[in-house]
């Protein structure tokens, strides 16, 4: 595997002991790949692995740390079921992040849990909407001001078929390469924007050069082809980490998978210049505006 995937052993997800060497990959952009860590279904679970659970106009199945399930169509005993496994998933997920990474643990803001039972390689979206291209996550109307975007994916294919992903080259080098195409910040139109209702709150600079390194990488067919990147078969009945706010990274392949999202200030992670917020702000040679340092 790439430099960039570091295998970790072991089948639980609690106990966990912090180890730099895991740190260190997962702030520089990597991927923690557990190829023995399953997120085991029970019986009375296996009837939600079919793809018309996803209601028609949902990309996602959904639920808050503290809510109701989103996006899911079925029997009041389905969706029941389907609540019960995800915040099963949730807790199990905070778990293994907890272990790992103790520095977090106080820092961590839970995001929705998700549930994605759609094949990947089949479903048409718009060029911005694609994640089969190479990307790095940022929100369009949900301004996050250098908050790290932490995830850990699970996937729990019945058929035992892989999840593939194109994992690219470092944040930095990519970074270097399309921060001179990108427009000057714009003050009067991040307050626009909010004053409109397109973003929920002032979109950062941080956040305008986030947004357009995500469109200017989904939009080159020459990056998308020509840039450097690894194929990564992440196995049924596995699990992996990354910070999808800087590891690139593209979905060719795959059905059923669970998915938790954390946030967290980068001035609690380990190393704080390495996070894209202290990228951007080095390459960019001055403090990022309305973004915390």
């Amino acid at each position: 595997m790439s430099h960039q995937i570091m295998e970790v052993p072991g089948s639980d997800w609690e106990g966990r002991q912090p180890v730099e060497a895991l740190t260190d990959t997962l702030e520089s952009g990597g991927v923690l790949y557990f190829p023995a860590l399953a997120f085991s279904l029970s019986q009375h679970e296996l009837p939600l692995l079919r793809p018309g659970l996803r209601a028609p106009k949902s990309r996602n199945i959904s639920q808050p740390a503290r809510g109701v399930v989103k996006g899911a169509q079925g029997t009041v005993e389905e969706l029941q079921a389907l609540s019960n496994m995800m915040q099963r998933y949730r807790h199990q997920a905070v778990q293994l992040v907890h272990g790992l990474f103790p520095r977090y643990s106080a820092h961590l803001r839970l995001e929705p849990t998700s549930y994605r039972p759609t094949e990947v390689a089949t479903r048409t979206q718009s060029w911005r909407a694609d994640d089969k291209r190479l990307h790095v996550d940022a929100f369009p109307s949900r301004p996050n001001r250098g908050e790290r975007i932490l995830r850990v994916f699970s996937n729990i294919n019945p058929l035992q078929q892989p999840r593939v992903w194109r994992v690219g080259e470092p944040f930095e080098s990519m970074a270097r390469q399309f921060l001179p195409l990108i427009p000057g910040y714009r003050a009067w139109e991040a307050h626009l924007l909010r004053g409109l209702g397109v973003t929920k709150s002032l979109r950062s600079e941080y956040d305008h050069m986030m947004l357009q390194l995500h469109d200017h990488l989904k939009r080159d067919a020459n990056y998308q082809k020509n840039a450097p990147q690894t194929v990564v078969e992440f196995a049924a009945g596995s699990t992996w980490v990354c910070f999808s706010d800087q590891t690139l990274h593209a979905v060719l392949g795959g059905q059923y998978m669970m998915e938790q999202t954390f946030f967290m200030p980068p001035q609690h992670q380990y190393r704080p210049d390495q996070s894209p917020l202290g990228i951007l702000t080095r390459l960019a040679g001055h403090p990022l505006q309305g973004a915390p340092l």
